[in-house]
């Protein structure tokens, strides 16, 4: 009863700061309340008795992916004061959200393998061996996708400043 109360408070924050996160204004304020999304997923790792996925969604997510969009929006620079995007169809984005939600839950209630199983769950020397093997691609591309990611963020930032190419070269 009480794992129970506890998912509930613990996916209600996931569900009201994923809400704040499409509503910020501030681009800062999305990526920090993304953030608070983030670790909240790694608590309910926790809860789920999956220490090693909280650690890895910690470190990768939270950590990683986190800093690298605050670097990304920093190097953007962009204006604290800026108008925020009109909103013309907010009804638009509710109604495809709910529709999403609808195939997901029934995608989760039709699948024959998330009901109970006999087999053993896995532990990190399994999950390693996955990542090295059977899904490389994806993570190697995953990896990739960072580094782009940060090229093009200084890409952007030298387009920005072209006074610093000349000082720079002298």
């Amino acid at each position: 009863m009480i794992e129970q109360v506890g998912f509930g408070l613990v996916a209600g924050c996931i569900v009201l700061a994923a809400l704040l996160v499409a509503r910020a204004k501030n681009a800062i304020h999305g990526v920090l309340w993304l953030g608070v999304v983030l670790g909240a997923t790694a608590v309910l790792y926790v809860m789920l008795r999956a220490p090693f996925l909280a650690g890895i969604q910690l470190l990768l997510y939270v950590g990683g992916v986190m800093t690298l969009m605050i670097l990304g929006v920093m190097l953007t620079r962009h204006d604290q004061h800026e108008a925020a995007l009109e909103r013309k169809r907010p009804w638009l984005a509710g109604v495809l959200s709910l529709f999403l939600l609808g195939m997901l839950v029934t995608a989760i209630q039709t699948s024959p393998e998330l009901h109970a199983s006999e087999a053993a769950p896995a532990t990190v020397k399994d999950i390693g061996r996955s990542l090295l093997t059977e899904h490389v691609l994806a993570f190697e591309a995953l990896s990739l996708l960072l580094l782009a990611t940060m090229i093009g963020a200084i890409v952007l930032l030298r387009r920005d400043r072209p006074d610093r190419l000349v000082e720079e070269s002298r």
